[in-house]
């Protein structure tokens, strides 16, 4: 579960960790209130659970309380990427010095946490870590050991970063362990001209797993949330939208998930994640096929299937029994491999049609898809 970012940084104001102040509104009159409050000037920022809220016009910094009234007009009620800002904080702006990339990620893979830090971070840190990879620290973390002074200390000094944010490390960590997380991140933490660090931004995502014992948070409301994953939720899918312009549709979480970095090594972007398990039915392809097709960032599918339970030929009836009802609108590429894969292809070349293509491997059909989606 995401947290909002007034509900992150309502924690780190908890652990101690310095935030500026502000205050949460759905109301514009409210808005202005608030920004006299704060001495005039005023950040309004959308509430919203997914990136880039900067470039989409969500945060705003207003010179009086009037221009925070007008900015909070505008963004209320704005798509962020199929998230509806129903909310926004008006935050005091601070005199920056240096902007710094603070945050702790569960590895799955490795069974630890990893904490990765950049003294040139801040709200670019995605083009610093693909330009300047050298400047982005890595540094595993034992959960039985966690982050003491010294493992802090030694995060701070693989990332370049000054030795007053130790402490901030260290209550990052407390944050984490406490709160049952899997994910905080501050972006940015800044220095002032007075020398403070403070959090301007924070992200919180909790274990799911640990839900009861978070019961302040309440019942995340999908409502809040995106758009055709609350139409996929309803359809008894697991799918979570991303940011890219290639649909996945695989059988298997760690197969959806290979097929994801796969795709995004051939220079393409995933732009969802929907594994629909041991069922390949009609009405299940059909449904994913919807939600996926109803995402207009998308501009090719990769369907990845291995067949186990679930052969092969089935799911290719599937397939085709689904596109007798989803009108597909971008090319499809299938590759299929396992039990009764021969067959499952056979089925497709039987049933041609214009817009599916097939591939023999999982690293083919990633190609063609990532050259359809670019192309198309």
């Amino acid at each position: 579960m995401d947290l909002y970012e007034y509900q992150a940084r309502g924690l780190f104001e908890e652990y101690g960790i310095l935030v500026p102040r502000a205050e949460v509104t759905d109301s514009p009159r409210r808005a202005r209130e608030i920004a006299r409050g704060l001495g005039g000037r005023a950040v309004v920022k959308a509430q919203v659970k997914t990136g880039g809220r900067g470039r989409a016009g969500g945060v705003r910094l207003a010179a009086d309380p009037a221009a925070a009234e007008h900015a909070a007009r505008q963004i209320l009620g704005m798509d962020i990427k199929g998230h509806t800002v129903r909310q926004v904080m008006l935050a005091q702006p601070v005199d920056v010095e240096a902007e710094f990339y603070v945050s702790y990620v569960l590895d799955r893979a490795a069974g630890r946490f990893l904490a990765i830090a950049s003294a040139a971070g801040g709200t670019e840190i995605e083009e610093v870590a693909e330009s300047r990879p050298d400047s982005v620290a890595r540094v595993p973390v034992d959960p039985a050991e966690g982050v003491t002074c010294a493992k802090a200390a030694e995060i701070a000094e693989a990332a370049g970063l000054p030795p007053q944010t130790v402490d901030v490390l260290v209550r990052l960590w407390q944050v984490l362990v406490r709160e049952d997380a899997v994910l905080v991140e501050v972006n940015p933490l800044v220095r002032t001209r007075q020398g403070q660090l403070v959090a301007l931004d924070g992200k919180v995502t909790l274990d799911d797993n640990a839900r009861f014992r978070q019961a302040r948070w309440g019942e995340e409301k999908t409502e809040h949330g995106d758009a055709l994953e609350a139409a996929a939720a309803v359809k008894g899918l697991h799918y979570v939208r991303l940011d890219g312009e290639v649909g996945i549709i695989g059988n298997g979480a760690g197969l959806v998930m290979s097929t994801l970095d796969v795709v995004a090594g051939c220079g393409a972007r995933p732009a969802n994640f929907l594994d629909i398990g041991g069922g390949a039915s009609a009405q299940v392809m059909a449904d994913g096929l919807s939600v996926i097709l109803s995402d207009p960032a998308v501009k090719s599918v990769f369907v990845n299937v291995f067949g186990g339970i679930t052969a092969c030929d089935a799911v290719a009836d599937g397939i085709v029994r689904a596109l007798e009802t989803v009108e597909l609108t971008k090319p499809l590429v299938v590759r299929l491999d396992g039990n009764n894969a021969a067959r499952g292809r056979a089925v497709l070349d039987a049933h041609a049609h214009p817009l599916v293509q097939q591939a023999s491997t999982m690293d083919g059909a990633a190609r063609r898809a990532a050259q359809l989606a670019h192309t198309s």
